[in-house]
């Protein structure tokens, strides 16, 4: 296994970003002592553009400049959020996934300066989020509530909230803990309240698919139980042809007693109606369990939800 003299990570340069690239870059250190790693931040279109994703591309609008520096050999490993990498279309042709982090906290977290839980936050309370899923899910358990439109990065996002943009937010724990903002949760709510992003807190690392000896070392780092979950979730997600605009939400975990088990939902917009399904397998058959959860939620009307009126690719 011969390793480049000095490996080059490429990444989105936001704040966050940066932060799980940090998080790789102490994972080789630990691993390959004494191996030297350099940082390739990129601003991709995603960051810049704050409208309607669907505009410019999805969720690819957040990586194809990070995969472009990759393959055009201005880096050598590329560090993605799993939940910002497009489901709804095959991985970057010529590049592969290299080994998944261990997964950090998969729930959502309410941010409320006054300290407040989602049921104490009065009728009215503008909560920013740009997700659709939990825009629905909230329409559901919190009607009361108003969802105003936000996207950007955390920090953004926190910045835009104190600015009176929104007087709360949804965000996940996993990146504001990232960010070191654990401070700013008001509360942590139950999954089983706001069902998670399929990928969410979870770390992909990408490579070049001809870098067999930088393949089999980043390999060495990965956790396996987390490459089951996104298995699962990825392949779920391909087969509802999943994208930023589509409320569907789910999570895999691998059980104590060595079985997958992968639960997923999708939603009307405005969360009156919601589709459920799950199934657990063995872990050796993560991608069949995907497609078998896919395929349930198809069957009982999912394409109808995903496609109905006013379904964009944006926020």
């Amino acid at each position: 296994m011969v390793l480049p003299e000095v490996i080059r990570i490429v990444s989105r340069d936001s704040p966050m970003a940066l932060a799980q690239v940090e998080r790789a870059r102490a994972a080789l250190g630990a691993a390959y002592p004494g191996t030297l790693t350099e940082v390739v931040p990129v601003r991709t279109t995603g960051d810049r553009w704050l409208g309607d994703l669907s505009l410019v591309d999805g969720k690819g609008a957040f990586t194809k400049e990070v995969d472009a520096a990759l393959l055009a050999g201005a880096a050598d490993l590329a560090v993605h959020c799993v939940k910002d990498i497009p489901g709804d279309r095959p991985l970057t042709p010529g590049t592969v996934f290299a080994a998944f982090l261990a997964r950090d906290d998969i729930r959502d977290a309410l941010v409320d300066p006054a300290g407040r839980t989602l049921d104490q936050l009065p009728p009215g309370t503008r909560i920013g989020t740009s997700s659709v899923r939990r825009t629905a899910q909230l329409a559901a358990s919190q009607p009361h509530l108003e969802c105003v439109p936000m996207r950007g990065n955390a920090n953004r996002r926190l910045a835009r909230m104190a600015a009176g943009d929104a007087d709360a937010l949804v965000l996940a724990v996993a990146g504001l803990e990232r960010i070191d903002r654990p401070d700013a949760i008001s509360e942590i709510i139950d999954p089983e309240l706001m069902v998670p992003a399929l990928g969410a807190g979870a770390l992909a690392l990408q490579c070049r698919e001809g870098d067999t000896g930088l393949i089999e070392a980043v390999g060495a780092i990965g956790d396996d139980a987390t490459h089951q979950e996104v298995t699962a979730e990825r392949a779920l997600l391909h087969v509802l042809q999943g994208h930023c605009g589509s409320p569907i939400a789910g999570f895999a975990r691998a059980t104590a007693d060595g079985v997958l088990l992968l639960r997923a939902c999708v939603f009307s917009a405005d969360g009156k109606k919601v589709l459920h399904a799950q199934e657990r397998a063995e872990p050796h058959a993560a991608t069949a369990l995907g497609v078998s959860v896919g395929t349930a939620l198809l069957r009982q009307g999912a394409r109808e939800l995903l496609d109905g009126p006013g379904r964009g690719r944006g926020l």
